[in-house]
């Protein structure tokens, strides 16, 4: 039995799960591990070292790891296209977010907001100081701890409107997905695997990734609410 122990950050724990499953199926010789945490946290934890065979992050965050040589660069798989959605508390009215007017209205109305401390947070955080309202929301925002979802924030009422990946809104209780963002300020976010500098095996780990790219695994990628890369 080949063991390999990945991380990843939250954002694709769901699907990697599907995902490892589906792999068993095909290599069976294979027990694949994920340790699924922020991203912000997992890359610290690559950075400093610490042995995996695999990674799955952001691939900006790749990227960063690739130029540091704490994992390869000839092995980068990008995996899927993640976009970002809205959410409010289930039974609360649903605003218009249909275009980017609307979407920033909605913003200035909403009396709490919450997003992640991962790349879909970054961008949305660059996209208020762009429209010039980040002072005036900074007061309102709840920002997420590591690891921690922002659906949950949602359904317990502790944030009125809130932003992640599509992928770790769908199947959360308690809330409504109001839907993507609109198209001139979409944020979409690339995952990608990569072999770590630590990893003992790291062939096995580059078949693992392959497979992932294949074809077998677009339908599970779709129904997570992901794109195939």
């Amino acid at each position: 039995m080949t063991t390999l122990r990945l991380i990843s950050s939250m954002a694709t724990k769901p699907l990697l799960a599907d995902l490892v499953a589906l792999y068993t199926q095909h290599a069976p010789h294979v027990l694949v591990q994920i340790e699924s945490v922020g991203g912000v946290d997992a890359a610290k934890r690559v950075a400093a070292g610490e042995a995996f065979d695999g990674v799955v992050l952001a691939s900006n965050a790749i990227d960063t790891l690739i130029a540091s040589g704490h994992v390869l660069a000839s092995s980068r798989a990008d995996l899927v296209h993640s976009g970002v959605a809205v959410a409010v508390p289930a039974g609360a009215p649903v605003p218009d977010i249909s275009s980017e007017a609307a979407l920033k209205a909605a913003i200035l109305a909403a009396p709490t907001l919450g997003y992640s401390t991962g790349p879909s947070g970054v961008q949305l955080a660059k996209q208020f100081e762009a429209w010039g309202i980040a002072e005036t929301i900074a007061p309102r925002i709840v920002q997420a701890k590591p690891g921690v979802p922002v659906g949950s924030m949602v359904a317990s009422g502790e944030v009125a409107l809130g932003f992640q990946q599509l992928s770790e809104m769908l199947g959360v209780p308690g809330i409504t997905l109001v839907g993507g963002l609109p198209q001139a300020v979409e944020i979409i976010t690339t995952f990608s695997g990569s072999v770590a500098a630590t990893s003992a095996q790291p062939q096995a780990m580059r078949a693992l990734l392959a497979f992932w790219q294949s074809h077998a695994c677009d339908a599970l990628k779709r129904q997570h609410g992901m794109d195939v890369a």
